[in-house]
């Protein structure tokens, strides 16, 4: 018994050494100094809120009697949006990203359409953006976040300036071309807007990149990272779940679908055969002509959407530290396969598998076998179910892509594209937005579908070379800072990321940059990953403080 007691007592000393999860309790005076801080947020956000209220009101009310309902109903909306955006923008930012998958759904179930709708997320994303910049310089934090991309951003935003000013600039002073013979085909004339055609086509082009800026500040450490990638997890979950749901509708006749239209009717997506959520869609089983939006306004958002959440949900699949999370991103990775075989978008059908293969060999996740074997496991035997149970949809499936590729080959698709573009471009190009969807209400646009040469169309060679200049020093730069992180679940999630920014960087087949979701994943997960470093310091100075104190030495006794 006496000589268990000096080990107790070292074992007490022991443990008093080490530091206590548990938070201490608060005191009296810092519990009453928070309720009186909550107090004043509270009686700031009904200020706020009062007159916004009864501006909205009025307004919507206004709207209303002048133009019906819905326009009513999204002035109102509109303008709270845009007040609290401004005054809280990081709750707007996270708001943003939750909107945005269902903007769709939202633009055509609510908004009937209507283009105030279409440009509802930005109402969340442009005022936070706005109040964030004016934070950074009041706290004379950088916008740039990373100093090596400084050079190349501006001389991407250079060229896009002079390429306004130059271009659009001369359509802007020239004649009309109504006035001019064959409605000034092939020559230098005005339709409409042109300057406004080059603001427009900016705002497409490049103003989604302060994300980058705003992923770097929203996320101030692992908890916050993890509750933006657990976040996505929920949105692909939710939105998967519901592209299943639309199928099942349209499977069972609870949606017709365009299968009883006639002719080339049979081939074309249209908003008439809108079904539960999302836009236009083509349901003609009797000819294998199937392409669902999902939640989406179009089709092919829907298959970016499925491509971009394949990286989002591996990622947390293998690398989020709690095990209900991994399997919950195993069911939204599980959900992607499903959409991409169900949803007809031949582009997420190649794709999704042959990026699950790649990330497990760069991630090295092979090699982790305890992690590798259930989930390849799983994913082996929800494909089998899946050809078991429909064998002639997967059929049908991959004849129509293989039937695709044959007669449209991506590569020839491309190169024509290419050509086509490369044309009188000259070294400004055609004007800035003279290839963009949106920009057509103030004037003439071609419909290009391919990335590189839409870019060549409008900025020439010199911006072609810019953004592509600009994009590399992104993507080392991206590459250098996963690669110092020495936390493996943050490691894990960099590669991940990475090998997105990678194939988004040098994709040209369509424009994924040009539109949401990737203009918005590509910008916020590049500025994301700048930040994994500085969440891998906060990691291991944790792991530094959890360390005990070493004993001090035993005093030798002089004999």
């Amino acid at each position: 018994m006496p000589k268990s007691k000096p080990k107790s007592k070292r074992k007490s000393g022991t443990a008093k050494q080490q530091p206590s999860t548990d938070k201490p309790p608060l005191s009296k005076k810092e519990e009453q100094a928070q309720k009186r801080q909550a107090a004043r947020e509270r009686q700031e956000l009904f200020k706020v809120l009062t007159p916004v209220a009864v501006a909205a009101a009025l307004i919507g009310l206004l709207l209303f009697a002048v133009k019906g309902p819905v326009l009513g109903v999204g002035g109102a909306g509109g303008l709270l949006v845009l007040v609290l955006s401004f005054k809280y923008p990081r709750q707007a930012l996270w708001f943003f990203l939750i909107y945005m998958p269902f903007s769709g759904t939202i633009t055509y179930s609510v908004g009937k359409g209507n283009a105030l709708f279409q440009l509802a997320k930005d109402g969340f994303y442009f005022p936070a953006l706005i109040a964030l910049v004016q934070e950074w310089k009041r706290r004379r934090l950088p916008f740039v976040v990373n100093k090596k991309l400084m050079t190349p951003l501006m001389i991407l935003l250079g060229v896009c300036i002079l390429t306004i000013l130059l271009v659009n600039g001369s359509q802007q002073f020239a004649a009309a071309c109504s006035s001019l013979p064959n409605g000034g085909r092939g020559m230098l004339c005005r339709d409409k807007m042109p300057i406004g055609v080059g603001i427009l086509g900016l705002k497409v082009f490049m103003g989604y990149i302060p994300l980058m800026t705003c992923g770097y500040y929203l996320i101030r450490n692992k908890k916050e990272f993890l509750f933006l990638t657990r976040l996505h997890v929920v949105l692909a979950l939710i939105c998967c779940g519901l592209g299943i749901v639309q199928y099942l509708f349209l499977v069972t006749g609870r949606c017709v679908g365009t299968r009883n239209l006639t002719g080339a009717d049979l081939f074309k997506a249209t908003l008439d055969a809108r079904c539960l959520i999302g836009g236009s869609l083509v349901y003609s089983p009797q000819v294998g002509m199937i392409r669902l939006p999902g939640t989406f306004v179009a089709p092919w958002q829907w298959a970016w959407f499925l491509i971009s959440n394949t990286f989002f949900t591996f990622a947390s699949a293998f690398s989020d530290p709690s095990l209900l999370w991994q399997i919950a991103s195993f069911a939204g990775l599980a959900s992607v396969f499903v959409n991409a075989v169900i949803s007809g978008q031949r582009i997420a059908l190649a794709l999704v598998p042959v990026f699950v293969v790649i990330l497990l060999v760069l991630t090295g996740q092979i090699a982790n076998l305890k992690r590798f074997l259930p989930i390849a496991g799983g994913l082996g035997g929800l494909g089998a179910i899946a050809m078991a149970l429909f064998p002639q949809v997967i059929a049908e499936r991959v004849q129509s892509f293989i039937d695709r590729w044959n007669a449209s080959p991506p590569t020839e698709f491309i190169a024509n594209q290419a050509e086509f573009t490369s044309e009188g471009a000259g070294l400004l190009g055609k004007g800035l937005g003279r290839a963009t969807n949106s920009a057509r209400i103030f004037g003439e646009t071609k419909l290009i579908e391919t990335w590189f040469p839409k870019v060549l169309y409008e900025l020439g060679p010199i911006g072609l070379l810019a953004f592509l200049f600009f994009v590399t020093v992104l993507t080392v730069i991206t590459f250098k800072v996963y690669r110092s992180v020495k936390d493996r679940s943050l490691r894990s999630y960099g590669a991940c990321f990475w090998v997105f920014i990678l194939f988004i960087s040098y994709n040209t087949y369509y424009y994924p940059l040009d539109v949401d979701p990737v203009a918005v994943y590509y910008w916020l997960f590049a500025g994301v990953l700048l930040k994994l470093p500085e969440l891998d310091r906060q990691e291991q100075e944790k792991l530094l403080e959890a360390e005990p104190d070493p004993l001090p030495a035993k005093k030798k006794k002089l004999r």
